[in-house]
């Protein structure tokens, strides 16, 4: 079968495969959020009947949250897995937004044009690439080059808790050769990556309660203890002067970066200042003596993603709150065990406590970094077919971010998995605005039609 028709195909098909595109993010499936459960159920009834005006047999499949969409073509050669998410972030804060996040709209920018909607490039947009590759192979050829398994989740934004028993439940029909993961993106604007490392999580929600009720500052003020102080001295206990984390015994299993690999990520040129400097920021704030790329990439961290105590709203009120809570999540690295950094980190924070003062714990979500062997000749394959379809050559690289199916893929199924996506680090995903450069969407299909051409040849 031929590749350059399909490319031809793909080229002339564009604006078809914008327009679907545009009618998948219209659909606010939201999966964090129990009032979109009819939508992320639309956005999977939706894939399915996309999947199979391509020939694939699709089925919804439910799970005790939201369902995943699994669909099969039986053709010849390899079996290929591909995985994505159809379910996207909140879009709070509303009011940054300069449109309707669901009424998504091809815009024109001083950077080119970009496909502008909530889920455009976190995944909708990305997984779709892969959805019009086998369409055009299709539409051109009258069958797909090889077996292929599409397998769709719907709780990938809100910590996945129905993926891994539906994996066990479902191992024969979903294992195959090798998976195919398109959640991340491009290394700069033009280099192709695939990712080869990927850093672990761990979600931990701390609130600490001390009076009955909140107080008249004036009143109590200076006798009573206030959980609001006792939460900022928690968090500023968690790092030390030079950006290491005092956690006892959170650096277990942080391997140190290789020779080979840091000369390897040293050739990237890695501009940190640019970097920073697309969102107002100039100086690394990790650990000192790091390079840049180690701190998002191979390097464990600790943020505080939310704080919430007293009264918030316009004005001022004397208040000293009843309650005080914060999100804290760490990126983990290595062979770093969650379960025991949660037993550890809790034990800290409990220490901290005042007798006055209680503390309650919600996890959200444990799961361990991954590492992806390169000695599987997909890699090379595909490689040198994002090569030929890019500018630059395709590298090997790491991800700052958290991807857990692709560790679940080796533990669960005994799956190598190979990371390639095309958004970029201005695409403003999980944030206000975000978007999915159109020439990422259109040369992101090409890519895979390239793959799967180099898988099967």
């Amino acid at each position: 079968m031929t590749l350059a028709s399909v490319l031809s195909r793909i080229d002339t098909d564009l604006d078809a495969a914008t327009d679907r595109l545009l009618d998948l993010l219209r659909i606010p499936s939201i999966s964090t959020d129990p009032a979109y459960k009819a939508d992320c159920d639309k956005a999977a009834d939706w894939l399915v009947t996309d999947l199979e005006t391509i020939g694939f047999t699709a089925s919804k499949r439910p799970t005790p949250g939201h369902p995943m969409v699994v669909a099969h073509y039986d053709g010849p050669g390899p079996h290929l897995l591909f995985y994505g998410h159809y379910d996207v972030q909140p879009v709070d804060p509303l009011d940054l937004w300069d449109a309707d996040p669901f009424a998504p709209a091809v815009e024109d920018t001083a950077k080119g044009r970009v496909i502008r909607g909530r889920g455009s490039s976190d995944d909708k947009g990305q997984l779709m690439t892969f959805v019009e590759a086998c369409r055009a192979w299709k539409a051109e050829h009258g069958q797909l080059p090889c077996k292929i398994t599409i397998f769709f989740e719907g709780e990938e934004e809100s910590g996945s808790p129905s993926l891994v028993p539906f994996m066990q439940e479902n191992a024969a029909e979903l294992t195959a050769d090798v998976a195919l993961i398109c959640d991340t993106g491009l290394y700069g604007d033009s280099t192709p990556a695939i990712i080869t490392q990927l850093r672990g999580l761990l979600g931990e929600e701390l609130t600490i309660t001390g009076p009955s009720l909140d107080l008249h500052s004036g009143m109590y003020g200076g006798l009573a203890m206030n959980p609001a102080r006792v939460l900022a001295k928690v968090i500023a206990a968690l790092h030390d002067d030079t950006g290491r984390i005092t956690v006892p015994d959170f650096y277990d299993g942080v391997p140190e970066l290789s020779n080979e690999l840091a000369a390897s990520w040293d050739d990237l040129k890695f501009d940190h200042a640019a970097f920073l400097g697309d969102v107002g920021l100039s100086i690394p704030a990790g650990e000192q003596g790091r390079r840049p790329l180690e701190m998002i990439w191979s390097r464990p961290t600790c943020e505080v993603n939310g704080m919430t105590s007293g009264y918030t709203g316009d004005g001022f009120k004397t208040v000293l709150p009843s309650k005080a809570s914060a999100k804290i999540s760490f990126r983990l690295v290595g062979t770093q065990d969650p379960h025991a950094i949660r037993k550890n980190f809790r034990a800290m924070v409990e220490s901290m406590i005042p007798a006055d003062c209680t503390v309650d714990w919600a996890d959200h979500g444990a799961s361990p970094a991954g590492q992806m062997s390169t000695d599987n000749p997909a890699f090379a394959k595909s490689a040198a077919a994002l090569t030929d379809e890019w500018p630059n050559a395709a590298a090997y690289v790491g991800c700052g971010g958290s991807i857990p199916i692709a560790g679940f893929f080796k533990s669960e199924l005994d799956m190598d998995a190979m990371l390639i996506g095309f958004g970029k680090d201005d695409d403003a995903i999980h944030s206000p605005n975000e978007k999915y450069d159109l020439s990422s969407f259109h040369k992101g299909t090409r890519s895979w039609a390239r793959i799967l051409h180099a898988l099967t040849a």
